[in-house]
């Protein structure tokens, strides 16, 4: 297969682990407090709908703050698997990794420092119930720095060398 296909399929691969694991963690927090509601299909994006009127704040906010978490100890757990990963021999599987692990470290970082003052608040909505916002903005900004200097310095170097050899 060509580097070309593999980025395809590393990018697609991103986009499905993402949502499993972001909309996922929002999917079984609203099951185990009983207000889930359905799932929305939304051109690209899904998103798990629940009765937020039957939700204190407190509920609302880890509801919100949960997808991200998810997703940060998924990023932790692929970056401390890369040195592994990379061993593997099948260079589509190293291209997926490659591609979810890079997903997982900036994507709800940069959406929640930066992107939902653009594109409306989202998941920050809730989150701003258990914070200020822009301290949950400024937290975010400072996890996205570290995730962008852990991308650069560790996992990028880790990917390359692996698809040289």
């Amino acid at each position: 297969m060509n580097k070309q296909i593999r980025q395809y399929v590393g990018l697609l691969s991103a986009i499905l682990v993402y949502y499993l694991v972001h909309e996922g963690a929002h999917f079984v927090y609203a099951l185990s407090a009983g207000v889930f509601q359905r799932i929305n299909f939304m051109g690209l994006g899904v998103q798990v709908a629940v009765a937020s009127e039957r939700m204190s704040n407190l509920q609302l906010g880890i509801f919100c703050l949960v997808g991200a978490a998810a997703t940060a100890i998924t990023a932790c757990v692929l970056t401390l698997a890369a040195p592994r990963i990379c061993m593997a021999r099948s260079r589509v599987f190293r291209a997926c990794m490659f591609y979810i692990t890079m997903a997982m470290l900036l994507i709800d970082p940069l959406y929640l420092s930066v992107l939902c003052g653009f594109f409306g608040g989202g998941d920050m909505n809730g989150i701003a119930l258990l914070l200020p916002e822009w301290i949950a903005r400024l937290c975010f900004g400072v996890l996205l720095v570290i995730n962008c200097l852990l991308f650069w310095k560790v996992i990028l170097p880790k990917y390359k060398k692996s698809f040289v050899s």
